[in-house]
């Protein structure tokens, strides 16, 4: 599976109704766009401190580069990056492809 991980740092003054509006426009997107295989999401609890002012994290899963190809420039993600982009200060992606730990292909 391929992973595509977002972590969000919101602008301070975005209001809580925003951001769950945010939440909810991003967990719509796996009903809308096929491609997406899995999804789940989390907001940080860490006791660690290390966050860096990063709040919530996003994970979708792909069968493939090319299903990911699909989502990346695909209308409903588009939209959802319309609608966040105002109130996030920093925005993080990461994509991988996921391994045991043996490191074989899983």
């Amino acid at each position: 599976m391929l992973r595509h991980v977002v972590l969000f740092k919101w602008n301070p003054e975005t209001p809580p109704e925003k951001i769950a509006e945010i939440e909810a426009a991003m967990h719509a997107l796996q009903s809308k766009i096929p491609q997406v295989a899995e999804y789940e999401w989390g907001t940080d609890v860490s006791v660690q401190g290390l966050s860096q002012g990063f709040t919530h994290c996003f994970v979708v899963s792909f069968r493939s580069e090319a299903d990911r190809d699909v989502y990346a420039p695909h209308p409903d993600h588009a939209a959802f990056i319309a609608l966040s982009k105002p109130h996030r200060e920093v925005v993080m992606t990461f994509d991988y492809f996921a391994r045991d730990a043996d490191g074989a292909m899983v």
